[in-house]
Order: C-alpha cells, then sequence, then structure tokens
C-alpha cells in the first residue's frame, strides 16, 4: 500500500521554544549547561513527537492504486472455480453483446438481449453456489459455445452483404434455431432453482400443517392436507 508522510513540525518549535526558556532560567555558560539544555530538549522533541505524530496519508490515486491491489489479492484468493465461471460469463456475455451491435435484425438483435441476461443470470447462480455447476456442465461444454458459433456464422454471412442460396439457408436456419435457444436457456435457468422451489414447498407444507393444527387457518388439519397433496400433484 503506497502512502505519504507529512512530517509534523511542533516538536522542532517545542525544542526551539524549550532552548529560548532554559536560557531565560538557566545559565548558559559552561559546556554543562549546553549539554543539559540539549538533553532537556531532546525530551521535549521526543515528548513532542509521541503528542504530534507524523501524518500518514493517502491521495486519490493511491487509494485507486491500493483498491486495485485489494482486488487482485482478492481475485487470487478466490475460488480457482468460481474465478473460472466469471471469466467464461464476463466473456459470453461480452461477445454477445458484440454480435448484437454487429446483427442489424430486430428480431435477433432482441433474442440476443434475452440471451445475454439469462445467460449472465444461470451463471451469476452457479458462481453464487458452485455445487450446482454440475448442472450447467452440457450447457457450458456445448450449449453456449455452439449458440455463439451459430451468432457469429450469421454475422460474418450478413456482412458479406450478398443474397445467395447458401447464404440464405443458413440464415434463416439458425433464425429458427434462435426461438428454441431461448427457450432451452430459458429452461436452463428455471432448473437451476428445482432444489430451491423444493425447499419452499416443503415449508409451505408445514406451515400450513401447523397453522391448521393450532386453528390459525380457518381449515382443518385434514382440509389443509388434502391442501397440500393437490400442490404436490401439481
Amino acid at each position: 500500500m503506497k502512502t505519504h508522510k507529512k512530517v509534523s513540525v511542533i516538536p522542532i518549535y517545542l525544542v526551539g521554544l524549550s532552548w529560548l526558556v532554559y536560557a531565560l532560567l538557566f545559565p548558559l555558560h559552561a559546556p554543562v549547561h549546553y549539554l543539559l539544555c540539549a538533553v532537556a530538549s531532546l525530551l521535549v522533541f521526543i515528548i513532542g513527537k509521541a503528542v504530534f505524530p507524523d501524518k500518514v496519508y493517502q491521495t486519490r490515486e493511491d487509494q485507486q492504486e491500493t483498491a486495485r491491489e485489494e482486488e487482485q489479492k482478492a481475485q487470487q484468493a478466490k475460488d480457482p472455480q468460481v474465478a473460472a465461471l466469471e471469466k467464461e460469463r464476463d466473456r459470453a456475455v461480452s461477445e454477445m453483446r458484440r454480435l448484437n451491435d454487429a446483427i442489424q435484425d430486430e428480431k435477433i438483435s432482441a433474442q440476443i438481449d434475452h440471451l445475454e441476461e439469462v445467460t449472465g443470470k444461470i451463471l451469476d447462480q452457479v458462481i453464487h453456489k458452485p455445487k450446482k455447476q454440475p448442472q450447467i456442465r452440457r450447457f457450458l461444454d456445448y450449449y453456449l459455445p455452439t449458440t455463439l458459433k451459430l451468432l457469429n456464422a450469421y454475422d460474418r454471412m450478413d456482412a458479406a452483404g450478398v443474397s445467395g442460396s447458401n447464404i440464405d439457408t443458413t440464415k434463416e436456419k439458425v433464425e429458427k434455431m434462435l426461438d428454441t435457444v431461448c427457450r432451452a436457456f430459458d429452461k436452463q435457468l428455471d432448473a437451476l432453482f428445482g432444489e430451491e422451489a423444493l425447499d419452499i414447498s416443503t415449508d409451505i407444507t408445514v406451515m400450513e400443517n401447523l397453522l391448521a393444527q393450532e386453528g390459525l387457518t380457518g381449515m382443518t388439519m385434514g382440509e389443509a392436507e388434502e391442501k397440500n397433496d393437490i400442490n404436490l400433484e401439481l
């Protein structure tokens, strides 16, 4: 951490003042007198340093540099698995954003917007709970990179600026495929909440049964259990 020091001048002023006071109160005729005065002024300087110490401070640039250093240290200390997921999220989202800017078709642009948002949410979920990573293994290894590959191919063909059977057919296939991809990404995100949804359903069931048991819901225990059975079937 880079810092600057501002030396306090008050102890120096106190030393000068101590010599002046000593000269007014005591004789300064012999070497021993000067020695005593020097010792007294040294004590004054030490006390002055303790009472008025030097100030250590950081400039704005120093603070920014310190923040960057702390961020780098945090990155280095981070779980490599989480760091890799964050890197993949940033790379994928950045690439989708670039493709979105390059592709002018409004429908595809809206689809890329959606894919960018959902991709970020999927990876954020796994970054928050790394134990879910096995659930998105195929998403990471195949679905996401293949989607980016298709969009890049569409971008290159669209940028060619010509019409032909190969270009037109391929672009049409990609356009149709994107509808399926958007639905698949949505389902992948939804699947990540399966465990939480089950936990919440269980909590609701237990609470409703307890409330019914205490007569706080207006339903009997049998009615509450019947309702819960219907919810579970749904």
